[in-house]
């Protein structure tokens, strides 16, 4: 495949609320979409960066420009979407720009093939269960009546972000409104110190799946210490930026679980490739979220229907965060599951008419016409 052109859109798409973690609040996404012109067909992907470097080191705009400056010109001439991690090895970081790009070349490599991502991943189910996240609200009543509403459009599993000050006490009241059976866990973000295990440890009384990042992403001691004395499985999201972290973190006993995000960790298939790892390792995973729209959620979809995928992900509909998506075909819910896509490529049609009128600003970049050395 030889690549002719690098379309860069920026869109403004309205949450339908506000989306909180312990360090940020969305009101809105701002996303960067990427279209591969190639001799074989288009591909279209989403970078998931974003709007502010809260959550990693990328942001939307930056990630925008490593992509135009740094990982175009080393793109030229033939190449496949499992050549671009070595093509753009000597950029040193930056795996959700990576990510973005891969995934456009993925998406024009399987549809010129009439694929789907689905057929690629081995097509193991058809439909997996879906999760739902619920932001750091700061309003008890608010946050279990989202927490019952999910409850009643049929999540499996409900996660609520924590962070110090709003953790215990809405745990405990979330899990006394859902009852004893709907799996339950919380993500921290990285927002507690070594100082805080203790207090964490209080945690296992509420029948919780997992606690997910409760320290530093590179405070792997704290998470094994956690996991030490709690007897609530440890998750490591932040920390997995790549095949090697995972294994490092499996190696020391810092994670009885791991969430794969594509963007992350720099792509779908480096996201396999951690998958069986864990899979080998006997680590269960689970798909985690970024607020995509239908261009990130669909593939997410399928890589999730990998057997190693054993545990409920962030999954949900795309009414979640978007009144109007940018694909014609948005994920809905049915009894708590997602079907997962088959469609050629990484599985969604785009609306056109919409995306263009999110659009508030694009650009096109020529071929590249040379590998710069990495």
């Amino acid at each position: 495949m030889i690549l002719h052109e690098l379309e860069l859109r920026h869109l403004r798409l309205p949450l339908v609320s506000p989306f909180s973690s312990a360090k940020d609040v969305q009101t809105h996404r701002d996303v960067l979409v990427i279209r591969v012109g190639t001799d074989q067909g288009d591909g279209w992907s989403e970078c998931v960066a974003m709007n502010a470097p809260t959550y990693s080191a990328e942001w939307v705009d930056g990630a925008e420009m490593v992509i135009a400056t740094h990982l175009w010109p080393r793109l030229g001439g033939e190449l496949s979407a499992a050549d671009i991690t070595d093509r753009v090895s000597g950029i040193i970081g930056h795996p959700m720009a990576k990510a973005a790009v891969e995934a456009a070349v993925l998406d024009a490599e399987l549809r010129s093939s009439q694929l789907s991502l689905h057929d690629l991943f081995g097509r193991h189910r058809d439909r997996v269960p879906a999760g739902i996240a619920i932001g750091v609200i700061g309003d008890l009543d608010e946050l279990l009546a989202q927490a019952r509403q999910a409850a009643h459009d049929g999540y499996r599993r409900i996660k609520i972000k924590i962070g110090p000050g709003w953790d215990l006490e809405p745990v405990r009241c979330v899990r006394q409104a859902i009852g004893p059976d709907l799996a339950l866990q919380v993500d921290a973000n990285g927002t507690y110190h070594r100082s805080d295990i203790a207090h964490l440890g209080r945690l296992d009384d509420l029948d919780l799946v997992m606690i997910e990042q409760p320290f530093a992403p590179d405070d792997l001691i704290s998470h094994i210490h956690l996991g030490e004395v709690a007897t609530t499985p440890v998750c490591l999201d932040e920390s997995i930026i790549s095949l090697a972290t995972a294994a490092t973190a499996i190696e020391l006993g810092a994670a009885q679980v791991i969430s794969i995000k594509p963007g992350r960790v720099g792509g779908y298939l480096e996201a396999r490739r951690i998958h069986d790892l864990c899979m080998a390792a006997e680590v269960p995973v689970w798909c985690g979220g970024m607020l995509e729209t239908g261009l990130g959620r669909a593939p997410n979809i399928a890589l999730a229907a990998l057997p190693g995928f054993t545990l409920t992900g962030d999954l949900s509909a795309s009414e979640r965060f978007y009144s109007h998506d940018i694909v014609i075909d948005p994920v809905t819910l049915d009894d708590g599951y997602v079907k997962v896509p088959t469609s050629p490529g990484l599985g969604f049609e785009i609306d056109h008419d919409y995306l263009d009128s999110v659009t508030i600003s694009s650009r096109v970049i020529p071929p590249a016409t040379s590998q710069t050395a990495n």
